[in-house]
């Protein structure tokens, strides 16, 4: 499998891409070949620093880069030599399967819906951002990439992340439920409430292969047995934010309270495990990054903070959606879409 990196992408790039990429060639030989996407002096440079000599290893020049506060579009549109677009590229030429950024999100986007297109018989594109709960993983889907998003489109949603639940989280039954106020059928927007009904008569119709969950709330995410919530890209990506920011308060809160008082601080000191077992468990590294589903050629979005480690595990979430042809089994599931 061949992967391309935008290795100028990301609050700390080039650094800690060199570094994932590094560390994940070590651990899996089955990736033929990596491109490093990016200015290639400093890239270079920075392999040289970081040890980074294996020959699986291609730098592609890319003299620009698409800063995280530009414009999607213009980005895209005016700067035809970004790392962002030159991967991109790499993609729609056939000379790598999968594109890794943790640049910005709209601009990756807007690349791959643009240059890479859609899947046959999908409508539009969604990110499916992992968030842990008490089962295992919830696809939150779509996270952003589509925030006017329409009946037909969550529908196409609930197929895709089904099938990469299925195929690369391991899910043999995935459940799948919509994001509304309420878990009663009655509950909800008229898009929500369209949204249900298409998907309900879908199930209905004997060719899910999903169970459905039906309306969900925001506690649905942590606590039920869930492994694709529904929702637009406007509710996706304040729901992601959200608990992101919850995550971040709490911790900070817990290391505050525990510093008031030395006894506090021996009872931490005592359940050191236990926290270091917790913040792994919500630790965003550990899953990599979000894939863009729906686009012909994986694509694989990563947190703009991300470490050495999570650009290592967005690389492995790719490898893996190649591996499991995830992009093929969406073709052949939208074939069961009247």
């Amino acid at each position: 499998m061949k992967i391309a990196l935008d290795a100028m992408g990301g609050d700390s790039a080039p650094g800690v891409n060199v570094v994932g990429a590094r560390d994940a060639l070590a651990l899996y030989p089955r990736i033929e070949s990596l491109f490093l996407v990016g200015d290639q002096s400093i890239l270079e440079k920075e392999c040289s620093r970081q040890g980074l000599t294996d020959s699986r290893v291609e730098i592609v020049h890319a003299p620009e880069v698409v800063g995280m506060s530009e414009s999607a579009i213009s980005g895209i549109r005016r700067k035809k030599k970004s790392s962002i677009s030159i991967a991109t590229d790499l993609v729609k030429e056939g000379r790598a399967e999968a594109i890794i950024s943790a640049g910005n999100t709209g601009a990756a986007v807007t690349a791959a819906t643009l240059k890479l297109r859609l899947l046959e018989g999908v409508a539009r594109a969604g990110i499916a951002s992992p968030i842990p709960n008490d089962f295992g993983i919830c696809n939150l889907l779509d996270a952003g990439a589509n925030p006017e998003a329409r009946p037909k489109h969550l529908l196409c949603y609930a197929i895709m992340g089904t099938v990469f639940a299925r195929h690369v989280l391991r899910v043999e039954q995935p459940s799948v439920g919509i994001m509304s106020n309420g878990e009663e059928d009655e509950k909800g927007t008229e898009f929500t409430k369209e949204s249900f009904a298409l998907i309900k008569d879908y199930v209905d119709s004997g060719k899910a292969a999903f169970d459905w969950h039906g309306n969900v709330e925001g506690h649905d995410l942590l606590l039920s047995k869930l492994d694709v919530c529904l929702c637009d890209g406007f509710v996706g990506n304040v729901v992601l934010k959200s608990c992101e920011g919850t995550a971040k308060a709490m911790s900070q809160w817990i290391r505050e309270a525990m510093k008031k008082n030395p006894l506090r601080m021996a009872g931490a000191l005592m359940a050191k495990g236990g926290f270091s077992a917790v913040r792994d468990r919500l630790n965003y590294e550990n899953c990599g990054g979000s894939p863009l589903l729906g686009v012909n050629g994986v694509c694989i979005i990563a947190h703009g903070s991300s470490s050495a480690l999570a650009i290592q595990n967005a690389i492995r979430v790719a490898a893996e959606s190649i591996e499991h042809e995830v992009n093929p089994h969406i073709v052949e599931a939208m074939k069961a879409i009247p």
